[in-house]
């Protein structure tokens, strides 16, 4: 999709990985007349509807796209080799309906986007910073906290599930920092979803006050001598590395 943004224009962003994973657990196992499971499809299709639908008027976004993650993958690995080694392989029944998936979407006549080596999130967020830079706003739909780092004044997100609109104040609500510091907090708190390692014994409370506090990441680690909790600076000390290659983790770009 060529970058033509200016101001007047806005961008929708569907986080359609996300959107498949919903649709799967959304609905019973449905099939074709050949056998073949389709009711991701089904479920995925109702959704990217409902979007458009939802959407169209003198709202109506000027451009539009739905981005995957790739089946391959992605550099994060080469950073940290255990970065979802813990999650299992997705369900067989729905692997075949990815591509169907992905031939839905372009005969909804929208751009469909993957990129070797990269998830949707890290080509959500190129798109999004590109689009603002130029002047156009931007509104990613999606669930994904991760996505949260990216929303600034011209960027926004929407839950599709609980149909809200994530602005700079919900994040804050969300993580206890604003959206510029949100990476700073995720390295701090790990993520076993991902399997981020973070650093033991922090959680998402935790690191946002130390981060309020000492401003960042580099600045905490580098003044982790002046906690006075033996044992969160302790693990501040020992786990400093891990909490830097975490940061590299859940940065999007």
């Amino acid at each position: 999709m060529e970058l033509v943004f200016g101001k007047g224009h806005s961008l929708h962003l569907i986080d359609g990985s996300g959107f498949i994973f919903r649709a799967y657990h959304a609905l019973p196992p449905l099939t074709r007349s050949d056998g073949l499971p389709v009711g991701a499809v089904a479920g995925f299709c109702n959704m990217i509807y409902r979007m458009i639908e939802n959407n169209n008027g003198p709202n109506a976004p000027t451009h539009l796209a739905v981005v995957f993650d790739h089946k391959s993958k992605t550099f994060r690995s080469d950073i940290y080799p255990e970065y979802k080694a813990n999650r299992p392989p997705a369900p067989e029944d729905l692997i075949p309906q990815f591509d169907l998936i992905k031939q839905a979407t372009v005969a909804f006549n929208l751009p469909s986007i993957e990129v070797e080596g990269y998830e949707a999130d890290d080509i959500i967020a190129s798109y999004a910073s590109k689009a603002s830079e130029l002047g156009a706003s931007v509104t990613i739909i999606s669930s994904d906290k991760d996505l949260m780092q990216l929303v600034k004044d011209n960027v926004k997100m929407i839950d599709p599930m609980k149909m809200i609109t994530i602005d700079k104040e919900q994040v804050f609500k969300k993580f206890g920092v604003y959206p510029d510091r949100v990476i700073d907090v995720q390295a701090l708190a790990g993520d076993s979803t991902d399997n981020i390692p973070g650093v033991p014994g922090i959680g998402i409370k935790t690191a946002a006050e130390l981060i309020n506090h000492y401003g960042d990441l580099e600045s905490l680690l580098t003044r982790a001598h002046e906690i006075k909790q033996p044992k969160r600076k302790e693990n501040l000390v020992n786990f400093a590395d891990l909490a830097r290659i975490s940061m590299k983790l859940v940065t999007l770009s």
